[in-house]
């Protein structure tokens, strides 16, 4: 029998790189160099490596439909992300609200879609958000879910889940790691 593995979903604006905001509004890097990796973003995924996880980009991107950027764009900013951080899997959204799809976050297609091709454990998983589209996603999915508030001008989300400053905070709860030992 083939052991599933546990996975960390992540979004990627505002939890991986530096959002760019725009009239109050998180708005994503529109070119690779843009790209700015928040701190402790590195240490975080060393830790989940460590620790047997997964870390799994699921990320809307609805620029492309909206014609603001190219999926070319887009996958050039992951790859650039994946190299600053060793990030293991990028599932990408292009769609916006109008087509109605199933990957587009709040449905959980994406986290469903990475999970049924990486042998996940969903059970054993968790997802960490900046906006309430990330956290009803991995609500969706039964995930243990950490949002990282950053006062965006905008509703946040429901609970249940677990208020933190940064995606290392999220990872050392997840983990039980206790900086203050």
């Amino acid at each position: 029998m083939v052991t599933k593995a546990k996975a960390a979903f992540l979004d990627r604006d505002g939890v991986i790189n530096k959002n760019i905001i725009i009239n109050g509004a998180p708005c994503p890097p529109e070119e690779s160099e843009q790209v700015e990796i928040l701190d402790g973003v590195v240490e975080a995924i060393v830790l989940l490596k460590a620790h047997g996880y997964t870390s799994i980009v699921i990320t809307n991107q609805p620029d492309v439909a909206r014609g603001k950027t190219t999926l070319r764009e887009v996958t050039k900013i992951n790859i650039k992300i994946k190299e600053l951080t060793k990030i293991d899997n990028f599932y990408v959204c292009v769609h916006d609200d109008v087509h109605n799809c199933e990957c587009r976050k709040p449905k959980p297609g994406l986290i469903m879609r990475a999970t049924k091709d990486l042998n996940i454990d969903l059970k054993s998983s968790f997802l960490i958000g900046d906006r309430w589209r990330d956290i009803q996603a991995g609500q969706n999915c039964g995930l243990n879910s950490y949002f990282i508030d950053h006062n965006y001008m905008e509703s946040p989300p429901v609970q249940p889940f677990k208020r933190v400053k940064s995606l290392l905070e999220a990872v050392e709860l997840e983990l039980g790691i206790n900086r203050d030992e």
